[in-house]
């Protein structure tokens, strides 16, 4: 028999701050929701944009590690694979279609809350990005060190 392969891959922004929670168990999952937008000429030679709403979760530690640092407008490339399931509500049989995230990449600028002090931090704004690494990473108790700028990706990793 022959396997089939069920992998999405979508690049888009976080629409809402994500949301971790826990199984019965005590299993981390973390949902978000995340858009897509494309661009398209109509039939009328108008341009238009669709934008497409997904339904993202992750499970297991790293869910938590993900809550940590991800935000409203992050830009993120997700790997992984769609899974339908049903249920009832007021009689009626209902379907909720997920990607089951296995990867996230970031691949853009994350929209600054507030600017950054100057260098003498006199409350004049410091370029964005100025003096913070580039790369992700987690302090240690967890506090967030992303910085305001990311790099973004040249090329798709597949």
């Amino acid at each position: 028999m022959n396997e089939g392969l069920n992998k999405v891959i979508l690049m888009g922004n976080l629409g809402s701050d994500p949301e971790l929670r826990y199984t019965g168990n005590g299993t981390p999952v973390l949902q978000l929701r995340m858009a897509t937008n494309e661009s398209f000429v109509d039939k009328n030679k108008e341009p238009k944009e669709r934008t497409e709403w997904h339904n993202i979760v992750f499970w297991g530690p790293r869910a938590e590690a993900l809550a940590k640092v991800l935000t409203k407008g992050d830009g993120v490339l997700i790997e992984g694979g769609l899974r339908t399931s049903s249920y009832e509500k007021d009689g009626v049989r209902r379907y909720r279609t997920e990607v089951i995230a296995r990867d996230l990449r970031f691949t853009g600028r994350r929209p600054m809350a507030q600017p950054l002090p100057g260098p003498d931090d006199d409350g004049e704004p410091t370029e964005p990005g100025v003096g913070v690494p580039t790369t992700a990473r987690l302090g240690k108790n967890g506090a967030r060190g992303r910085p305001a700028e990311t790099p973004v990706l040249d090329e798709l990793p597949y």
